[in-house]
């Protein structure tokens, strides 16, 4: 009788709770030792020149509706602004007159202001939002941003809202 190999079921292991490592170069963190980045830090008011008064009005409630999810590192990078918990798991990239947002989900949704669903595979799901008024991050989406910040923080996915 031969031995079967064993196969693990990497969904049911708990998630790595490693430290992060810090890049030397940008001070950036990030779940494995030299993760490919760009290394680059922009002033973050750097992504509002040339935009509507509005756009950093509906960023601040965006950010704001974020860090209501529990501790996020923001990062200005080059093109776009990058919410951390232990990975990147929601962004924002001003626009000249509105906001495009995305989440990290590991499940299709519905919402008005969804615009685009990238298929990750089983990684899950990049969804992107355009806003123009605060009206539009509605309880659905705030749901949606929890969500996504478990993602984040490598916790096991809860219920569906």
């Amino acid at each position: 009788m031969t031995a079967r190999p064993r196969t693990r079921d990497r969904s049911a292991r708990p998630p790595d709770r490693r430290p992060l490592w810090t890049c030397p170069r940008c001070g950036h963190r990030f779940v494995t030792r030299n993760l490919w980045h760009s290394c680059t830090r922009v002033p973050l008011a750097n992504h509002f020149v040339d935009k509507d008064a509005k756009i950093r009005v509906l960023f601040n409630h965006l950010r704001k509706l974020i860090r209501g999810c529990g501790p996020v590192t923001v990062y200005a990078q080059k093109t776009r602004i990058v919410f951390q918990g232990r990975v990147r798991f929601a962004g924002a990239m001003p626009r000249k007159h509105w906001l495009d947002a995305g989440l990290w989900l590991k499940r299709r949704i519905t919402h008005p202001s969804l615009t685009r669903v990238e298929d990750f595979g089983r990684l899950g799901y990049g969804l992107h939002f355009r806003f123009t008024e605060m009206e539009q991050m509605d309880q659905a989406f705030v749901l949606l941003a929890h969500e996504a910040y478990a993602i984040g923080q490598q916790q096991e996915r809860s219920r569906r809202p």
